[in-house]
């Protein structure tokens, strides 16, 4: 294969890529989107939020800037990932606990800070080693 085919054939591959990452990031925001709107309407249905909801948002929120962020930096971080876990593990205990025996509750109240505790150590290698060059992009 000649030098110009190879290279054509890579440029080609590329832009497919990013053009079906961005179709996927838009379809992932549209869904955000339209998830929030539900949710909202469903608020104002029963006459206005509790402690779910409001949790709810967050994660919808978190989502969300996790799209923009992308967006913006074309990299996904492992941080926000970990922060919408933290944020749905929480929800669930804060909604369910009623229901739950101890074990489960302590074992949510563990994952939760075993993610934090990933969090913070992701956090620290970032400082101690530096961000990476791409992640400066």
């Amino acid at each position: 294969m000649s030098d110009k085919v190879f290279s054509l054939s890579k440029r080609v591959g590329i832009r497919m890529a990013e053009t079906f990452q961005l179709v996927l990031l838009f379809l992932a925001g549209f869904g955000i989107l339209w998830a929030t709107i539900i949710e909202v309407g469903k608020v104002f249905d029963k006459g206005g939020p509790d402690l779910g909801d409001v949790l709810l948002l967050f994660l919808l929120i978190e989502l969300a800037a996790m799209v923009a962020i992308y967006f913006k930096t074309n990299r996904l971080s492992v941080r926000f990932l970990v922060y919408i876990a933290i944020t749905a593990l929480t929800r669930v205990l804060v909604v369910d606990a009623k229901y739950m025996e101890n074990p489960q509750i302590l074992t949510l109240v563990g994952a939760i800070f075993v993610l934090t505790l990933g969090v913070f150590i992701l956090r620290m290698c970032e400082v101690w080693f530096g961000v990476d060059d791409e992640a400066r992009d």
